[in-house]
This record gives C-alpha cells, structure tokens and sequence, in this order.
C-alpha cells in the first residue's frame, strides 16, 4: 500500500469523524498566518479557506495570493474571486449617483458599451489582455477613441471603487488611448449673422447670448431670472450650476449688446406672461416652456448660412479669441467664461490667419519705430562726410 505523499507547508485536507468512522476531504485547503496585519476586524492571526480544488497547483497559488494581499496589509479573500462585473457596474452608478455628478448619464452610456463584452465576466476575468480585445473590437465597429476613452475611463473607476471597498485585490492595467480630436472652429461675425438669420426666432436670443458670453449650452437654456439683476447690471450662477460647481458673475451693464439682448428677452417673457397666465421661470424658451434641445434647427441653419458641421460650443473658441483680441487679462476672461485651468482656456484661444497678420504688422510697426533713430543718425552721418 502506497504511503499518501505529504504535503506542503499550510496544505492540508481537512478531516472529520462520523459514527465512529474518520473521513478525509479531496478538496484541498490552505493556512496561512497574518500576525493580524491583513486589515480585518477581530482577527486571531490565523485564516483557513478552501481552495475548491484537488489540484495542488491550485492550492498553492490561492495560498501564495492570500500571503500577496497580507503582505499588502489588506487581505480580499474569496470576495475578488466572486465579484462580477455588475458589481463593479453597480459601484460606479451609486458613486455618481451619491455624488450627483453631472455625468451620470455619459457614464450609463459607458457602462451599457462595456456590459455587451465584459457582463458575463468575473473582475478577474478582465484583464489587459481582454481589455485589449476590447479596444480592438470597438475601434473596428467604428467606435471614435474619444468614446472609447470614455468607456476606458468608467472601467479604470470601476477597479478604482472596488479596490476601496475591497472588493477585488488589484486592477488590471488599463491602456490610454491618444485622442487628437482637438476641435478648432470659430464664428466670425458675417458667419455668426447668416446662422442667426436662419434660425427659429426663440432660439436666436440663445445663440446670440452664446456668441456674447462663450457660455456652455446648459448653462444659458438653464438660466432664469432670478440669476438677472437689472439692477446691478449683472447674469450670476450659482454655485453647483455650472460644469465646474463654481459660481460666475458676468457685468452686462458694461456690455451693451448683452444688455440690450437680455432687455428684449425680459419684454418677449413679459408678453408671454400676459398671454399664457403663468409665470415664466427661464430666461429662453419656446412659448415660455424651457428649451431642451434644438439639434434639428441649428443643424439646418448652419448648412443653409453654408457652415456646416459647426457647433453652439465653437462659440465658447469665438468669445475667448474675442477676449484676448480685446486685450482682456487672462485671469478676468477665464473668470467670464467659466474656465477652470488655463491650460484648457489655452487651446480655445484660436488664432486665425487675420490674428497672424495683425500681429505682424504690429511687430512691423514696432520695429520701425525701434529702427528710425537710428537711420537718421546715420543719413546725418553720411551727410556730414559729404560736406
């Protein structure tokens, strides 16, 4: 009779008696000692879990895995091998729901896209190799790398939350891709007007405050009265309503155009009032209901004033252009925008071909001045030898 092999150190199988008789597991279990350093609550520095295999190459990587994860001081367990991919879905939604970010509704998106190929999957399952997959899969559907940045960034979240609440020991990597999609569209004034001349007669106040501010689209369709003070001359946010949660103030008593438009849009709301009965909350609308959305109108205006393919928020480009050609300070022109960072105010700083040669002329005009001194110091030199 062959002697059972031993074996290894923290391997055994467990064993237990009933009616006299002792049974023995073929399932094989690991031990492993933490000094009650894998960061769980009452812990009595000794762990036992079943690997749920006879195979003893198993058993030792589930062993060599949990002393990885002590040695980290943060012991996962079985919870890493069970999590699925819905969990990691489900903590992302309730982090943003929790959070109210504004970008719930992208990420949904995201995670919609990233379910059709990772929902059946474990987390541990997904790993660089099929994320890979996964890029290649998208960008053969035509999918832009901008969308699949996107859905790459929701995923690298995901890992990111599940981690915390450990969920899962580690992430895979995640690959970034190199977006070039850098938009650089402005309006000039005779294309801003023939725009304007086509659109619906409620929606040209919004494209107009738009071409005036650089403001973003949500921004103005979700402005009411209440945030216009006549008085002071002057549009407030609040803080919350705006992409950066930071409040703005933009003076248009300093601004005639802009205080003109918002004056006509009072006196157009007042009539509306008066006809309807009822209170007309928003600064823009159609018949006194908000504005949701006007894709359809713009899209054909700017193919009949012959821009096609702009968008509304090439005129967040055309008001800083503006601004730096006025001579605004940096500082005060982010502050009118609503621009974060200055690197991001930068790339919507456009310059065009007419700012190029406006500036060289200026540098002419300079180096002429710098240069005519010293001309006539010499023609009066050459003068004098003459003599």
């Amino acid at each position: 009779m062959n002697k059972p092999r031993k074996l290894p150190t923290g391997i055994y199988r467990p064993t237990w008696t009933k009616n006299g008789q002792t049974f023995t597991s073929d399932v094989l279990w690991i031990r492993f000692g933490c000094r009650q350093r894998c960061g769980k609550e009452n812990c009595s520095g000794l762990h036992r879990e079943s690997s749920e295999s006879t195979s003893l190459k198993a058993a030792r990587d589930l062993r060599a895995r949990r002393l990885a994860e002590v040695a980290k001081g943060r012991l996962i367990g079985q919870t890493a091998e069970l999590t699925t991919f819905e969990d990691l879905a489900g903590m992302l939604t309730t982090d943003y729901q929790v959070n109210a970010r504004k970008s719930l509704k992208r990420a949904k998106i995201s995670v919609d896209r990233l379910r059709e190929y990772f929902g059946p999957c474990r987390a541990l399952a997904i790993t660089t190799d099929r994320i890979n997959q996964y890029i290649g899969e998208r960008q053969a559907a035509k999918a832009a790398n901008a969308t699949i940045r996107n859905e790459l960034a929701a995923l690298r979240r995901m890992f990111t939350l599940a981690i915390q609440a450990g969920k899962v020991a580690q992430a895979p990597y995640i690959p970034s891709l190199r977006v070039s999609n850098t938009r650089s569209g402005f309006f000039e004034m005779e294309q801003f007007l023939a725009v304007l001349k086509h659109l619906p007669v409620d929606l040209r106040p919004v494209v107009e405050y738009a071409y005036l501010t650089g403001w973003r689209r949500s921004e103005i369709l979700e402005l009411e009265w209440r945030n216009v003070d006549f008085r002071t001359g002057e549009v407030r946010l609040d803080p919350g309503a705006t992409k950066n949660d930071e409040g703005r103030t933009f003076p248009f008593s300093a601004y005639p155009p802009l205080g003109e438009l918002l004056r006509w849009q009072r006196e157009r709301t007042v009539a509306v009032e008066k006809t309807t009965k009822r209170i007309v909350s928003h600064v823009f609308h159609r018949g006194g209901r908000p504005i949701l959305d006007f894709r359809g109108a713009w899209q054909k205006a700017c193919d009949a004033a012959g821009v096609r393919g702009r968008l509304v928020h090439d005129f967040r480009r055309t008001a800083v252009r503006n601004l730096e050609r006025a001579g605004v300070p940096r500082s005060v022109a982010m502050k009118l925008t609503g621009h974060l960072t200055e690197s991001i105010y930068r790339r919507y700083a456009i310059v065009s071909p007419a700012d190029l040669k406006a500036g060289v002329e200026k540098l002419a005009k300079l180096h002429v001045e710098q240069t005519a001194p010293a001309r006539v110091v010499v023609v009066l030199g050459d003068r004098k030898n003459r003599t």
